[in-house]
């Protein structure tokens, strides 16, 4: 989710959803754009580029090899994972970055494309996309319809506004609060469990407000509508250091998890694991977590697999 633009750059139709932001998309596609019924895709002017491996190539299914290209799934609300630049359209960020790093030791261009984050899993199984890479938690259920290769390891936060907002220490606390979270996220998933255990111990349930993008949710939080917004805890940190002073963490972060590339099951995964393998030993990989400021949520090279959830 993120040259990228600084919190206050935002236009104030965006405004929210970039300091509110939370899942990306990119088009990374190096000199062109182009749209999709999924949304828009861009070109980025910093994609990293990886010299094509022919052992990492030759892993490549031949129905994706023949196209040239890799079109790859980002909702672009979740900075600083994937977001769009100042331009509106193109898609930049760790996930971005990585996924023209990916796709260049495969062999390929990467085509990266906005789409709203509950649509790319289901667009992976119909054909449309050949990789979703946006910040998806690598889960049991999630690994039914597709495999995902691990490639960082990533926590829980909740934020609120720093002035009128509310004290929690942990997610056992949000009983009967009102949270904002992004449809179809782990943190959807957890806030609606901890509102069945509130529930059953005779507490006030918690009030979910589920939006489409992170950057709703967002907006939810930074307009009063909600006490607390629910993210990844690198995406939720970005947004308190963008926002100004407007938020502020609360509580402390919890249930660290694998993040995973998607992709349907047609045996690319093998390809991407051993890209990502190059770029690991070869510094790719530190570089671009470094670059956006994600440093402490790699993964050493023993712990990169093929769907390696555990839950």
């Amino acid at each position: 989710m993120r040259t990228r633009r600084t919190w206050l750059a935002v236009p104030i139709s965006l405004l929210c959803v970039a300091v509110l932001a939370a899942c990306g998309s990119s088009n990374s596609s190096t000199t062109s754009s182009t749209s999709s019924s999924s949304g828009s895709s861009s070109s980025s002017t910093s994609t990293p580029s990886s010299s094509a491996n022919s052992s990492v190539a030759a892993l490549v299914p031949a129905s994706i090899k023949s196209k040239g290209t890799l079109t790859v799934a980002e909702d672009a609300s979740y900075a600083p994972d994937e977001f769009f630049a100042p331009d509106g359209h193109t898609v930049i960020g760790m996930d971005a970055d990585l996924a023209k790093a990916l796709a260049g030791v495969m062999g390929l261009k990467a085509n990266v494309v906005n789409a709203t984050f509950a649509t790319i899993i289901p667009g992976l199984t119909a054909g449309r996309f050949d990789m979703g890479a946006s910040s998806f938690t690598d889960n049991k259920t999630r690994e039914k319809s597709v495999d995902f290769v691990d490639y960082a390891n990533v926590g829980e936060s909740f934020y609120t506004k720093t002035n009128g907002g509310t004290s929690i220490a942990s997610i056992s606390d949000i009983c009967g609060l009102t949270v904002s979270v992004e449809s179809g996220t782990t943190e959807e998933a957890d806030a609606k469990t901890q509102g069945s255990k509130c529930t059953s111990a005779g507490k006030k349930g918690v009030k979910e407000l589920v939006f489409s993008t992170q950057s709703e949710a967002n907006l939810a939080v930074s307009s009063g509508r909600a006490q607390l917004g629910f993210s990844d805890t690198p995406v939720a940190a970005y947004q308190v250091k963008q926002s100004g002073g407007l938020f502020k963490i609360v509580g402390t972060a919890y249930a660290v998890s694998p993040y995973g590339l998607a992709m349907p099951k047609n045996g690319l995964d093998k390809a991407v694991l051993a890209a990502l393998k190059v770029l690991i030993n070869n510094g790719t990989y530190g570089s671009i977590f470094s670059k956006w400021g994600l440093q402490g949520i790699e993964i050493p090279l023993s712990q990169v697999k093929i769907n390696g959830a555990t839950s």
